[in-house]
């Protein structure tokens, strides 16, 4: 569905539009007596000052406080009300967003994972201010007609000045707007680019080290912050120049207006009540006018945040289906599949040429790929996150076409675990057990992936903290987590890619042997795709994949001793 950010504002207008209408009206309500203040001081010089009238002038010092009485509530009480819808659209949008993201079948974006946070936090937010733009327009409006009706019935010439004026000037700077626009979705892309690089070079920082990579990592940091700051500097610059401009010419116009009226009071046209309320509407001017002037500025990076919005709310899924229903996701039913079998018929993806590979209910599949492009498309495949036309092959889960199925059930069905699994800020607990599940499976799933060794380690056990990305753990202990979530989950179906290439042999051996026990059961398949001879040795059979075509089938045992290349390349 395309979105575009006009459109993601005018959601955001037409759900907040009782709130926002609302805070106008007090905003406005505050502007009309702002600009009634100096009429009213006018007013007092002219029937009570000139006149010495002591009671008109108790009289007017009341009626003088009671219009800040209202005006400074009407002003705190909107203000309030349109807090609350900005806070309440900016909290919507970060939930769509994250929505979005989170979407089974996956988005097609080129955004990175920085990125799409960015998105879902700074740009979510800054959408949300188009309510105060909104509402603040109409308050300076509202000032801005007021002030020139006041002048009217002073003086027709100075209320002419304004009336003619004003648009005037709006019209000159609104020349501006496509300009700051633009200069801001470029800075706001390039802030955005280099948060995501950041993200990554922060979760990354183990393996740098570990390579020496630190200095290239730095610099790579430094000119893409480099780009953000010349972004940022251009559309400051564009900023300072257009704010500048328009408060000088707001001023001159206050200033043209003060100094008519000076010019009639002297030739005797104006009282000296009628001065003091016109000198003090001039003064009063210059507010709702750099109001108005600062608008397009703030507007434009309200645009480019909604456009940035809308290209993430808008992006196409990667594989068609209906959305799942997240609560069916969360029960634990089985699908309505009628066995565990895998079936991939011609299946042409990325480095594949067209492979065919059966995986039979109870089989344990070992999968070994020469190049590891092979292996991840493969596993890109099996995990559903790319879209397969016809002409791309086919790919049966329970012999039936994936594109014939719910998109719910196959979730449900095929569980691929990566390579690079993510952990995520708890415990040790809460990142095995993401679902519902009794003790006995959790117990069989720790014991199986190793991680008894970790939790042994630790007073809290299960409980033991982790933190983001499972920092607090090293490379094997989050292997052996991320194997221990996808074993708990007790898939139909289950693809481990990589699942060991960071645990020592002797536990190697172990986690094979604990896969191979978990596993075994007509109610069940698993695919391990992997070049690692223990667990290729639990196997029921491997098919070796090169350059993309299917070159071999065999047991482990017997590819090791009739094939050179397969012995060269597992058992090297």
């Amino acid at each position: 569905m395309a979105i575009s950010g006009g459109g993601v504002l005018r959601r955001a207008l037409v759900r907040h539009r009782a709130r926002m209408i609302g805070s106008s009206l007090l905003f406005c309500l505050h502007q009309f007596c702002e600009t009634m203040v100096p009429v009213a001081i006018g007013i007092i010089v002219a029937r009570a000052v000139e006149t010495g009238d002591v009671t008109a002038m108790l009289l007017s010092l009341v009626g003088l406080a009671a219009l800040f009485v209202v005006l400074s509530f009407a002003y705190r009480i909107g203000a309030r009300i349109i807090v609350v819808a900005i806070e309440r659209e900016a909290h919507l949008l970060r939930v769509e967003v994250a929505r979005t993201v989170l979407d089974p079948r996956g988005i097609d974006t080129e955004l990175s994972a920085g990125e799409l946070l960015t998105v879902g936090t700074s740009d979510a937010e800054k959408t949300s201010w188009i309510l105060d733009v909104v509402a603040r327009s109409a308050s300076a409006t509202t000032a801005l007609v007021v002030t020139a009706v006041a002048l009217l019935v002073v003086d027709v010439p100075l209320g002419l000045a304004v009336v003619i004026g004003t648009p005037l000037l709006l019209l000159v700077l609104q020349w501006c707007a496509p300009v700051l626009t633009r200069a801001a979705t470029a800075s706001q892309t390039e802030i955005a680019r280099v948060s995501g690089l950041a993200t990554d070079l922060v979760g990354g920082v183990r393996p740098l080290r570990g390579i020496g990579g630190e200095g290239a990592a730095a610099r790579r940091y430094a000119e893409a912050s480099r780009r953000a700051l010349d972004a940022t500097l251009r559309l400051a610059r564009g900023n300072s120049a257009y704010l500048g401009l328009s408060a000088t010419v707001g001023s001159l116009l206050a200033a043209g207006v003060a100094g008519g009226a000076g010019y009639l009071a002297l030739t005797g046209r104006l009282t000296l009540g009628e001065l003091v309320t016109v000198v003090g509407l001039a003064q009063f001017l210059v507010e709702p006018l750099s109001s108005l002037s600062r608008l397009p500025g703030v507007t434009a990076v309200v645009r480019g945040s909604a456009d940035r919005v809308a290209t993430v709310l808008g992006a196409p899924p990667l594989v068609e289906g209906a959305v799942p229903d997240p609560d069916a996701a969360a029960t634990d039913a089985r699908p309505s599949v009628r066995a565990p079998r895998l079936d991939l018929h011609a299946v042409a993806h990325g480095s594949l040429r067209g492979i065919d590979l059966d995986v039979a209910p109870g089989e344990t599949v070992g999968v070994v790929a020469y190049r590891p492009a092979d292996a991840e498309s493969l596993v890109s495949v099996l995990s559903g996150q790319v879209p397969l036309d016809p002409s791309a092959g086919r790919v049966g889960v329970g012999g039936t076409d994936v594109r014939e199925l719910p998109l719910t059930e196959v979730r449900r069905t095929v569980l691929v675990e990566p390579h690079a699994a993510d952990l995520f800020a708890g415990t040790v607990r809460t990142n095995i057990v993401t679902r519902a599940a009794d003790d006995a499976r959790l117990d069989a799933a720790v014991a199986a992936s190793a991680v008894t060794d970790l939790i042994d380690l630790h007073e809290a056990g299960l409980d033991h903290p982790v933190t983001d990305r499972g920092a607090s753990l090293s490379g094997g202990q989050r292997q052996r987590v991320a194997l221990a979530r996808a074993l708990a989950a007790d898939p139909p179906l289950l693809v481990l890619h990589d699942p060991t290439t960071a645990v020592d042999s002797v536990t190697e051996h172990a986690i094979a042997d604990g896969i191979r026990t978990l596993r075994a059961g007509p109610d069940r398949a698993t695919v391990v795709v992997s070049t690692s001879p223990a667990l290729l040795a639990v196997t029921d059979r491997v098919v070796v994949i090169d350059d993309g075509r299917v070159v071999a089938r065999g047991t482990h045992r017997s590819l090791s001793t009739t094939d050179p290349t397969y012995r060269e390349r597992v058992l090297r």
